[in-house]
């Protein structure tokens, strides 16, 4: 078994959890497959992206990869690929995986001056017999695979940071979170779903810190058999909850896509101590039957959302504690 397909493979009943691995979802009406896209937040330019290559009977894995590009090259947005906001040093740092519908990953961590962290990571994927590079190391590679160094400081990020650095008070924002993250999940007209996530991370984070962005199970997973989740928001609370593997899991257990991001939003609400009130997370899900879902902790949280339909900005049920 390769490293790969470990991480897929890597059985539930071992860890001891009791799942259903024997349910699976039903044929989409008269067995026919509509594309559909979905990502987190008001990201229209994205998923039109994504819904172009679809609708050319793409792979959902390029459209994901194209997908997401359109973000990390936008330098208004503070918070994937050029234009990220910057550690407590003024680095801007990039974290990005990326897992098609047979199970492959790819992933980096820590990685400066390359602004399209997505591609680099699906090289990961498709050239190395690794799912993760980080730092230094995930730079090298992607100039060797041809990527060009650039800085990806814009003035306005840097002037953000000059500011902070008067006070250096890190101070969370409901729905901002001093950072922010594309995470994205389509299924094409083969009914193949694949999933990506990208991000800047944290704002004035530490050194070196890494969220749940780049990690398979945490930000992102997909099995093509049930599903596909990713998440946004705070990463530690994400990553103490394997958060988008427990989507999926409880997908397969039967749960609606909404169901199991209220669900997995639950057990964060819900751990002993959680300071729930002061953060948010939100989670997207995609079934095999092409149904989505979302739920996040606070109210804000929204999904866009690109099928047959149209091009969708949907705001997300939230949970209320008076419930």
């Amino acid at each position: 078994m390769d490293r790969r397909s470990f991480i897929k493979r890597t059985g539930v009943a071992s860890l001891g959890i009791g799942l259903n691995y024997h349910k699976t979802f039903s044929k989409t009406k008269n067995g026919i497959t509509h594309p559909v896209v979905i990502a987190t937040w008001d990201v229209k330019k994205a998923t039109q992206k994504a819904w172009e290559i679809l609708l050319k009977n793409g792979d959902s894995l390029d459209a994901i990869e194209q997908g997401c590009r359109i973000e990390e090259a936008n330098e208004k947005g503070q918070s994937v690929g050029i234009g990220g906001l910057p550690d407590r040093e003024g680095n801007v740092s990039l974290d990005a995986c990326i897992m098609d519908y047979k199970g492959n990953c790819g992933s980096v961590v820590y990685l400066k001056n390359i602004k399209h962290a997505i591609s680099v990571a699906r090289l990961v994927m498709e050239k190395t017999p690794h799912v993760m590079l980080a730092g230094d190391g995930a730079k090298k590679f992607a100039i060797s695979m041809g990527f060009k160094e650039e800085n990806l400081l814009t003035e306005k990020s840097k002037a953000d940071w000059v500011n902070w650095k008067k006070n250096e008070k890190y101070n969370p924002i409901i729905n901002i979170e001093n950072h922010d993250t594309i995470g994205m999940l389509a299924i094409d007209k083969n009914n193949n779903i694949s999933g990506g996530c990208t991000t800047s991370g944290l704002a004035y984070k530490m050194q070196g810190r890494v969220g749940d962005s780049p990690i398979i199970g945490s930000g992102l997973y997909i099995d093509n058999e049930i599903g596909g989740a990713v998440a946004t928001g705070l990463g530690e609370e994400v990553i103490k909850t394997v958060g988008s593997f427990l989507v999926v899991e409880l997908m397969r257990q039967g749960y609606s896509p909404e169901e199991a991001c209220k669900t997995a939003i639950h057990r964060i609400v819900n751990k002993p101590g959680s300071n729930y009130q002061n953060f948010q997370v939100g989670y997207i899900a995609i079934n095999k039957n092409g149904d989505t879902g979302s739920y996040a902790i606070q109210k804000g949280f929204s999904m866009t959302k690109y099928d047959k339909n149209g091009n969708e900005n949907i705001s997300s049920l939230f949970f209320d504690k008076k419930i």
